[in-house]
């Protein structure tokens, strides 16, 4: 069982339980190529489990004729090494809560190409950006594909010469992308949406900045025609919707390998690449997914609204990212990550069989976050909270660590927690009627200590301010003395928590369960009990 021999060896894939393309694909890649409709920028994982199995659902239902052109502009090896062997066919396991495995082969990808200038692909996605027939482009590249400015907030070494010295040469992406643009603008001016797909806030406004960066500075400097900047900033001619994305694909599973191998399915291969990307010929990913996009498409766009795609107004878009980070995912994650590493557990799945974990994030998010939440209209709170809980986090296909979610913890706690906050003191309500949002909270203190609930050290993940943070519970110990005054140099943040907690009440109430959470061995587990399961 092979990806390339898929129609021949079609009897052992469905023997197998396998999904096959049921459209004539040599058809579909000749049209796409002709007419050139949708081209994506980043070749990973979560391009080939989301958006291009989107296109399969239609593709396979007679809904659209089209396929999707990627590109990679970042590490080319994933062409050569993961695409082209394969004809461009990949195979997605998606990994379900209830320990079942549905198998799809992938067939939506009409051409791979590398956006790299020394290669003759290149040459090729100039010709696509000229064709009128393109309507969108979109883009998987991670939020630091966006960014062109270092930690300071100026511009990087590599983008500060990639505008003085390389002209219409960049090293970039945002570089690359802006000059294929720029043949647009000079084939015709044709209308052309630029859509982001990453996880990040208001992502379609990163991707934009980025370009308008590389355009004002080349017309600026006399490199381009005047007229290409009023392009770009015409709504009738380019947009740049925001999105929110929704989806985990780990990279390829050992375990998931040996379950496709144990089929005879023998494109198993994992690949690692010179700039330590995993892939391979398969992806597996989680089964819940969702993607929301800013209906802002000026060349018009393919109908994914039937492949479950919401498109709706950039208000809406945004109230589904608010819904999801501040209350029904993001907090509920950082709770696990919190008390996860503090109790020893190396794998969110496993924390969801603790009666204790799950029930504090359970009471979190239904009882004390939802009164607040932020309801796109579109798509019900509810559902999606309902949907993490039982298909997401207990996931055992997912193996996801605490300690990877603990990352960077004091960036998140604004947004996740002091949110939620924000909201309860705009809308008059009770911080009296709050337990598990200070439970977590607490916890932070504990965590900072790096002490397990056993009283054995354990490493605090990666973060910008561990070291800061850490010095209010410096000297700390288990069942000593410790002067928990000395937390208000933490709680009382408004960078790190939002707002500052004593000014709202809950100083104290955290303080007092911070000493429970210190007050010996086993006391994380024993406060956890008194406050989740009394």
């Amino acid at each position: 069982m092979r990806l390339t021999a898929y129609k021949e060896e079609q009897k052992s894939f469905l023997d197998k339980g396998y999904e096959l393309p049921r459209y004539d694909r040599s058809e579909m890649i000749a049209k796409t190529k002709a007419e050139p409709t949708w081209l994506h920028f980043g070749a990973g994982n979560i391009f080939r489990a989301f958006p291009a199995a989107l296109l399969e659902n239609m593709l396979n239902n007679g809904e659209t004729d089209r396929g999707v052109i990627v590109a990679e502009g970042f590490d080319y090896e994933i062409i050569d090494k993961a695409y082209a062997p394969y004809d461009n066919l990949s195979l997605l396991a998606v990994l379900k809560a209830d320990g079942t495995v549905q198998k799809k082969v992938i067939g939506s990808v009409a051409e791979a190409l590398k956006g790299d200038p020394a290669s003759p692909d290149y040459d090729r996605l100039r010709q696509i950006f000229r064709s009128p027939s393109l309507q969108m482009v979109t883009f998987t590249i991670t939020e630091k594909g966006y960014s062109l400015t270092g930690p300071d907030g100026n511009l990087s070494p590599i983008a500060k010469k990639d505008l003085s010295e390389c002209g219409l040469n960049p090293v970039l992406i945002m570089g690359k992308v802006t000059a294929l643009l720029y043949e647009r603008f000079l084939a015709g001016a044709y209308p052309v949406a630029m859509s982001s797909m990453d996880n990040c806030s208001h992502n379609g406004d990163k991707l934009k900045a980025a370009v308008m960066t590389y355009a004002k500075t080349w017309e600026e400097q006399g490199i381009v025609k005047e007229g290409f900047t009023a392009y770009l900033s015409d709504p009738e001619k380019v947009t740049f919707p925001w999105s929110m994305i929704d989806k985990i694909t780990p990279r390829p599973d050992d375990a998931v390998k040996a379950m496709l191998t144990d089929d005879g399915f023998e494109d198993t291969d994992l690949i690692i690449t010179s700039k330590n990307t995993y892939t391979a010929p398969f992806v597996n990913a989680e089964e819940t997914q969702y993607l929301a996009v800013e209906d802002t498409f000026p060349a018009g766009r393919p109908a994914l609204e039937k492949a479950g795609v919401l498109y709706a107004d950039r208000e809406t878009v945004d109230k589904i990212e608010k819904m999801k980070v501040c209350t029904c995912l993001n907090p509920l994650h950082t709770a696990l990550a919190i008390y996860g590493c503090i109790l020893g557990y190396t794998k969110i799945y496993e924390e969801m069989k603790d009666r204790e974990l799950s029930g504090l994030i359970t009471k979190m998010g239904y009882v004390e976050a939802m009164p607040v939440v932020v309801d796109p209209g579109i798509l019900k709170p509810s559902d999606f909270i309902g949907d993490v809980l039982t298909k997401r986090l207990p996931n055992p296909f997912m193996p996801d660590a605490p300690q990877r979610i603990a990352t960077d913890t004091s960036q998140k706690l604004p947004i996740r927690f002091g949110e939620t906050l924000k909201a309860y003191q705009k809308n008059g309500l009770s911080f009296d009627s709050l337990t598990m949002i200070p439970l977590v909270l607490a916890g932070y203190a504990r965590y900072l200590s790096g002490l397990s609930d056993d009283g054995e050290p354990f490493t605090q993940s990666a973060d910008p301010m561990l070291d800061e943070l850490k010095k209010v519970t410096e000297g700390y110990t288990l069942g000593g003395n410790n002067d928990y005054s000395k937390l208000r140099a933490l709680y009382s943040r408004e960078d790190v928590f939002g707002l500052n907690l004593y000014e709202v009440g809950l100083g104290e109430k955290i303080e007092g369960m911070v000493a429970e959470l210190y007050a010996g061995k086993g006391a994380v587990r024993k406060t956890l009990k008194k406050y989740v399961n009394p």
